[in-house]
């Protein structure tokens, strides 16, 4: 805003009204010497005000040339001045010859003449300065003045990049079909409603597309920003460019902008995130500075969380109008500065196999794997999913409508912002705590029987039948759920609690997304807020199984397993590697980082790691489905109920890593059933998605059963209806 506060007004009009006075009262024979060097020296303030107020926004070429500008604009104040001035010197003269004052009360007195007189001429000239500057931003109306006006040029966003360099996110050229408004912009509504009309009819016919413009938003732009031209058609396609390229009224151009592109389209849609366009630019006058065209923001995701490093430095583009409002010149002062290029952790190749394996075999559900010797996300996979392309540069109403009340919820990234109960893969911490406290060891036994009573409650096995005396590594081979609840009671909530958040459960692991849950593991502080009470022998019961309040993610079950395939070691779990300029210079990295070394026992590992392995390999395991050819696959199955009572779904989960002697990866997938559907299981549904998982990125094609018979043959005699029974448990 224009405006100068160096003598206390509030409008700089006036500032030059009276800097006119002042120099018409030095030339009057009445002041005297000293008076005329007062006004001498609030000429000069006058004038600094003038030049350092105006000069920038004017564009003269020195401070004389500002100066004799002004002068001349204030002309028409003459008469009014000189009357003001008129008044102001019949005042009575207080130098009265008998009075013997020194040069300090003359100044004084002299001094207040001046206030006297800057006040009178502020109220005889407000009405006047007021209807020639009502306001003072620099709208056109001022801008013609000086014939000139600087826009910016939005600059290009930087990439979204995996961790070989390919684009996952990425600009390109888009070409918008736009209207440009005649000027000097006299025309009415009426007559800019008609010309609109008009032209948008052409153009309708011209390409074939639909335009949806409203009244308001025509005249809008019309007045507020009408010498940039209004984008009737955006993102042209190939065949449409080539028509409107043959042959356009002068009044319809062709301009080009960035368009924010997806090329892998919904791949890691729910990381990447998306972008949306800023607020539009009609809704206020244009200024200097303004965009040419309209820049996106992140919204969502990647984008969202690092848009200050992916906006690039605007360009500067110069305009020159004559009277009329024509531009006679165009010029770029300075040129874009495209942004910083952010570098995922992830593997594009990955993380399509785990989108591919999720879509053709679940409605629901999620596949995360990472690099246990780093820490790295590798794949990152939610089901259903979408396209970001769809979001820009705005996404159509009817389509977000239909993606916000889809009950699969589409948009929604399963694999770090949606908990479940971990159901029998949270058996790990549990017998790892056990073991590592040493409640238990290896060869310990507790019977498997079909049921337990604790307290008032009798908890069942998921299989009916009495199973007889079991060891640790024989009941995690067969998630045997009363071993679990003995072996749980005995080891006692603290111990399981203390162990559960130091593998990373009940908090966030960090990655830069915003919405990660928490998930949840229940101490007495929470059961007290939520249950009014404390933990009870029936809570750790449930806790032994996963079942109750604790909550889990994909991603924290992943990074827990990634943990004991480093033995211990808990590395920082990351998503982005590093950001760099588009020369590829790095500006920021994130390496590798451990946490904590949770000191593991190698003996407690070792019964563990073969415990995993059995759950695939054994005859009595629960996951004959995730084997692979040539590879161990260490791992663990579960299935819990999810959700409220009347709506209580079933959640399957197979957590662990590959290749158990060598880990390469850590991972967990989760498979969301349908409401009602229980024939859900760990087994059946989870340890599937894995196996074809694990079989794309070691290149086998053999199913599960083929590429691992003669380990799962052990009891040849009851294989089959072993496998098929442990399928339908955990």
């Amino acid at each position: 805003m224009l405006s100068s506060n160096l003598l206390g007004y509030p409008s700089p009009v006036r500032l030059d009204v009276v800097m006119q006075v002042l120099t018409r009262m030095f030339h009057t024979k009445s002041i005297t010497v000293s008076g005329k060097l007062m006004i001498t020296a609030l000429v000069s303030n006058c004038a600094l005000g003038v030049i350092y107020t105006y000069r920038p926004v004017l564009k003269c070429s020195s401070e004389m040339s500002c100066l004799a500008k002004f002068i001349s604009l204030f002309q028409d104040f003459s008469q009014k001045i000189q009357a003001a001035f008129q008044i102001l010197s019949e005042l009575p003269r207080l130098e009265h010859k008998s009075w013997q004052l020194s040069c300090y009360h003359y100044y004084e007195i002299f001094g207040f003449r001046m206030i006297c007189l800057f006040f009178g001429l502020t109220s005889l000239v407000l009405g006047e300065a007021d209807s020639l500057d009502k306001h003072p931003q620099p709208t056109w109306e001022t801008q013609k003045e000086v014939q000139s006006f600087s826009f910016s040029i939005p600059a290009p966003r930087g990439q979204i990049m995996d961790c070989h360099g390919d684009a996952l996110a990425q600009n390109t050229l888009s070409f918008n079909l736009a209207l440009q408004f005649p000027t000097p912009l006299h025309l009415t509504d009426k007559q800019v409603l008609a010309f609109a009309k008009e032209y948008i009819t052409f153009a309708k016919g011209l390409l074939q597309q639909p335009i949806s413009l409203s009244e308001k938003a025509i005249v809008q732009h019309y007045h507020r920003r009408g010498l940039l031209p209004l984008d009737l058609i955006e993102d042209l396609s190939p065949a449409q460019l080539s028509i409107a390229r043959s042959g356009l009224p002068s009044s319809l151009i062709i301009r080009q902008t960035y368009r924010r592109f997806y090329p892998e389209g919904e791949l890691a849609s729910h990381i990447i995130g998306y972008t949306g366009r800023v607020a539009p630019l009609s809704v206020r006058d244009i200024e200097n500075k303004d965009l040419i065209f309209p820049e996106s923001e992140g919204r969502e995701g990647i984008e969202q969380i690092f848009d200050n490093q992916l906006k690039g430095c605007p360009g500067s583009i110069a305009n020159t109008y004559d009277e009329n409002g024509q531009k006679n010149s165009q010029r770029i002062t300075r040129r874009p500065i495209a942004g910083n290029n952010v570098v995922t952790t992830l593997d594009k190749n990955l993380q399509f196999i785990c989108e591919k394996v999720l879509r053709e075999n679940c409605k629901q559900g999620a596949i995360v794997l990472l690099d246990p010797n780093t820490g790295e996300i590798k794949a990152m996979a939610s089901y259903p999913e979408f396209n970001p392309n769809d979001f820009v540069p705005m996404i159509n109403a009817e389509l977000f409508e239909k993606l916000n009340k889809d009950p699969s919820c589409p948009l929604l990234p399963r694999a770090f912002r949606s908990a479940y109960p971990p159901g029998s893969s949270f058996k790990i911490v549990v017998g790892l705590t056990a073991l590592q406290e040493e409640i238990i060891t290896p060869k310990d036994t507790f019977r498997c029987p079909a049921s337990l009573e604790i307290g008032n409650f009798v908890f069942h096995n998921w299989k009916q039948t009495d199973v007889g005396k079991l060891n640790f590594a024989q009941a995690f081979t067969q998630s045997c759920n009363t071993w679990f609840y003995q072996c749980g009671l005995k080891t006692k909530a603290e111990p399981i609690i203390l162990w559960a958040h130091r593998l990373g459960l009940g908090q966030r692991t960090g990655i830069p997304m915003r919405g990660e849950a928490q998930g949840n593991i229940p101490d007495n502080q929470y059961m007290l807020h939520m249950h009014h009470r404390k933990i009870l022998s029936g809570d750790i019961a449930n806790m032994s199984i996963g079942q109750g309040d604790i909550l889990t993610t994909p991603l924290q079950m992943a990074q827990l397993s990634g943990i004991l395939a480093a033995r211990g070691k808990f590395h920082q779990t990351r998503l982005i590697k590093q950001i760099q300029t588009p020369d590829n210079k790095v500006i920021a990295a994130y390496p590798d980082r451990i946490r904590e070394d949770l000191q593991l026992k190698p003996e407690v590992l070792d019964t563990l790691f073969q415990a995993m392995i059995d759950v695939t390999e054994d005859a009595q395991g629960t996951a004959h489905r995730a084997q692979v050819e040539g590879i161990h696959v260490a791992g663990k199955t579960g299935t819990a109920q999810w959700g409220p009572q009347n709506k209580q779904r079933t959640v399957a989960w197979f957590t662990g890593f590959a290749p158990a002697n060598h880990p390469q990866y850590a991972f967990a997938a989760v498979y969301e059933g349908e409401r009602g559907d229980n024939r859900i299981h760990g087994g059946s549904h989870a340890a599937p998605l894995i196996g074809k998982v694990l079989n794309e990125i070691y290149g086998k094609n053999k199913t599960a059963n083929d590429c691992n018979q003669g380990k799962v043959q052990k009891n040849n005699s009851v294989k089959q209806l072993v496998e098929d029974d442990n399928a339908t448990g955990d």
